[in-house]
């Protein structure tokens, strides 16, 4: 799996949730590969070291219990069935870390939670294929600038991801799109295309989190 990825590149988006089978072991784990939809996902398998540390494998660990995490697309699904003009708003999760982000950086609270949404569907341990981590979804090289030492914190991931975001907005004059666009896509891409880069992607997480945006300022 990639670590590793400068937050200027194009990085895939992915959400990540529990397997309905809760904790499996060796034996349980998937096979073959066939053409179905599920088997076009990316499998992630978690586990408890014996040191006591958490991990994160590509393939099912030997002789350990472990969960399977399932990793499909969230916020790069150009043609997603989900109506986000009425799928449910997590408006009251991590409203103290979000409140606090939101103050320390004079951003909306409503833009923070929109984000989370569109990145993670607020899913605290969502990782994805090229390293992009947590509820915000950063990738290692923006945690690290970000100053975030634990990007699976809710705290220490909330607070680099509106620091990230306000950095954006502030390199972009205060333009929402453009701001939202280098979050998906990186700054450098806004820059080079001068607005909002031509990718189905990129055009469609900025439709995505303004739709979000006013549900929850909304929601209040």
């Amino acid at each position: 799996m990639a670590w590793a990825q400068q937050p200027s590149k194009e990085k895939p988006r992915y959400k990540a949730s529990y397997s309905k089978h809760g904790i499996l072991n060796n034996s349980d784990a998937p096979v073959a590969v066939n053409n179905t939809t599920d088997d076009l996902k990316v499998k992630v398998y978690q586990y408890t070291q014996n040191n006591g540390v958490m991990a994160f494998s590509d393939h099912a660990p030997n002789a350990k219990d472990f969960t399977v995490l399932m990793y499909d697309c969230y916020a790069c699904q150009v043609d997603s069935k989900l109506d986000w003009q009425k799928i449910p708003l997590f408006s009251a999760d991590y409203d103290e870390l979000i409140g606090r982000a939101a103050k320390n950086h004079q951003l909306d609270p409503a833009l923070i939670r929109a984000v989370i949404h569109a990145e993670s569907a607020f899913n605290v341990f969502a990782l994805s294929r090229t390293g992009a981590m947590g509820l915000m979804q950063l990738m290692p090289e923006t945690a690290k600038a970000m100053g975030v030492k634990d990007p699976y914190r809710p705290d220490q991931n909330i607070e680099g991801g509106a620091r990230y975001l306000a950095k954006l907005l502030a390199r972009f004059d205060g333009d929402l799109d453009l701001a939202c666009a280098a979050y998906n896509a990186g700054p450098t891409r806004v820059a080079q295309y001068q607005g909002i880069p031509p990718y189905p992607e990129t055009q469609a997480y900025v439709k995505r989190v303004k739709i979000l945006l006013k549900r929850y300022q909304q929601a209040g």
